[in-house]
C-alpha cells in the first residue's frame, strides 16, 4: 500500500509563506517536512489547529488540535495537544526548514485524522507549556498567527 501524503500551502500576513508536507505509511507515524519563508529570525510556534476554516484568515482555524482534551506541552511530552509540534527555527534569511519525524498523534487517516485541519506558524516561540504565563497551558504563549494553510490530500507523484 502506498503511503498517504498531504500538503498545506501556507500564506499569511507580512509576506510569510511556505508549504508543509505530511507522509504516513500504513498505521505508522507521520513525518512532516517543509519550508516557511518571510519569518523574523528565531523560534516560532508550529501547530496543527482544529479547523480547516480560513474565512477570517488564520484566526478562524480554532484552537490547537486536541482530541484527547489535554493541556499544551512539548512534542515529546505525554500530556500535550495532538497538534503541539513545538517550534521551528528561522535563520537569518527568514527561512525555517521543517523536518519532524515519528509523530504518532497526527495521523492522516482514521478517527483523529488531521486532514481538513490547518497548520499555523506563530509570531513568537512556543514555551511548550512551561513558561508560567496564563496562556502557557493552552497556546504555549506563541503569539499571533503569521501564516496558515489547510491540510489536504496530495496528488500521487
Amino acid at each position: 500500500m502506498a503511503p498517504l501524503k498531504a500538503v498545506a500551502v501556507l500564506s499569511g500576513s507580512a509576506g510569510v509563506s511556505g508549504a508543509v508536507y505530511f507522509c504516513q505509511e500504513g498505521d505508522g507515524p507521520t513525518s512532516v517536512v517543509g519550508e516557511v519563508k518571510g519569518l523574523k529570525p528565531g523560534l516560532h510556534g508550529f501547530h496543527v489547529h482544529a479547523l480547516g476554516d480560513t474565512t477570517n484568515g488564520c484566526l478562524s482555524t480554532g484552537a490547537h488540535f486536541n482530541p484527547l482534551g489535554k493541556t499544551h506541552g512539548a512534542p515529546q511530552d505525554e500530556n500535550r495537544h495532538a497538534g503541539d509540534l513545538g517550534n521551528v527555527t528561522a535563520g537569518e534569511d527568514g527561512t525555517a526548514e521543517i523536518s519532524i519525524s515519528d509523530i504518532q498523534q497526527i495521523p492522516l487517516q482514521g478517527l483523529n485524522s488531521i486532514l481538513g485541519r490547518a497548520v499555523v506558524i506563530h509570531a513568537d516561540p512556543d514555551d511548550l507549556g512551561k513558561g508560567g504565563h496564563e496562556l502557557s497551558l493552552s497556546t504555549g504563549n506563541a503569539g499571533g498567527r503569521l501564516a496558515c494553510g489547510v491540510i489536504g490530500l496530495q496528488a500521487a507523484a
